[in-house]
């Protein structure tokens, strides 16, 4: 497992202990309010996230404060790459394959996964380094 990866997984393991709740009908959004410690009719004290999804009102700061510490893991995690040719590589290795670069040829939906932009890429020396090394590896 990459560099990437390890940073992408202890996030998803975080991400997936918070306190969400998933309801696509009335009775998975009976069971998920009983999950909150809610009653069912207590919906001014959840936020809709979207997608069929709900957190308590109380834990909407702690959900802000991960998510926005997650981002700032990544970004710490690439400015320690001085090269370009650890995690930077890692990042866009495992993201052009997950996003079948190999067969479309194209970077896009890798950039908006990272929440990347070509000029920022073609900006920083690591950062294009690390892609073009990553797109090599994939066309092999």
């Amino acid at each position: 497992m990459n560099k990437y990866e390890k940073l992408r997984e202890k996030q998803q393991e975080e991400f997936n202990s918070f306190p969400f709740v998933w309801a696509f009908n009335k009775k998975q959004f009976a069971e998920g309010m009983e999950k909150l410690g809610l009653k069912e009719t207590d919906t001014d004290k959840i936020y809709s996230i979207g997608g069929g999804g709900y957190i308590r009102k109380t834990d909407s700061d702690k959900l802000k404060e991960m998510c926005d510490r997650h981002a700032e893991e990544m970004k710490q995690a690439i400015a320690e790459d001085t090269t370009g040719d650890g995690f930077i590589f890692d990042m866009f290795n495992y993201e052009l394959a997950n996003h079948e670069y190999s067969y479309t040829g194209d970077i896009t939906y890798t950039l908006e996964c990272l929440g990347l932009t070509e000029e920022e890429v073609n900006a920083d020396e690591r950062l294009l380094h690390g892609l073009k090394k990553a797109i090599r590896k994939q066309r092999r």
